[in-house]
């Protein structure tokens, strides 16, 4: 692979942590306050498993940008927005869930992420079935992120 073609990767992987970074500011001041005294569901993952499933996420929607930016067709502008669009609603969570302890809210926009992620998969295909594949687990983690959203706001009325 030719050093230009690298750098749409590191771009897109910078900019997706740029976007964690926004949801990190307002959800790590949160944790062990406002979070922890909520009642969480049996299913609720240990606080360290974070960090990392969200790091690796971050690289793989970064990669899978890039494999489309890369991809030579045409018409991927507006693909790239969608992905764009999709990392300010990944942020928007944070902000609405950990910062403004807004959980109903949260809920009906981690279900717009739900359907924001299918969408690029779905047009990520066009371009590059690799990158498409590569937002399987963000797909399946934000799956399970949003059952743990719903079960906070059933346990906490």
């Amino acid at each position: 692979m030719q050093r230009k073609t690298l750098v749409p990767y590191a771009v897109f992987v910078v900019v997706s942590f740029l976007a964690g970074s926004v949801g990190s500011f307002f959800t790590i001041g949160n944790i062990m306050g406002w979070y922890h005294q909520l009642s969480q569901p049996s299913w609720t993952p240990p606080d360290w498993l974070f960090g990392p499933v969200w790091t690796t996420l971050y690289v793989l929607m970064g990669v899978a940008a890039g494999k489309v930016w890369n991809s030579g067709k045409k018409g991927k502008n507006w693909v790239i927005a969608l992905f764009l669009v999709h990392l300010l609603v990944n942020a928007a969570w944070s902000v609405i869930f950990f910062g403004a302890h807004e959980t109903v809210i949260a809920l009906m926009v981690i279900k717009l992420l739900w359907v924001l992620i299918v969408a690029m998969m779905i047009v990520f295909w066009r371009y590059s079935r690799a990158a498409t594949y590569l937002l399987i687990p963000y797909l399946l983690w934000v799956t399970y992120a949003a059952t743990l959203n719903l079960g906070i706001v059933l346990l906490n009325p």
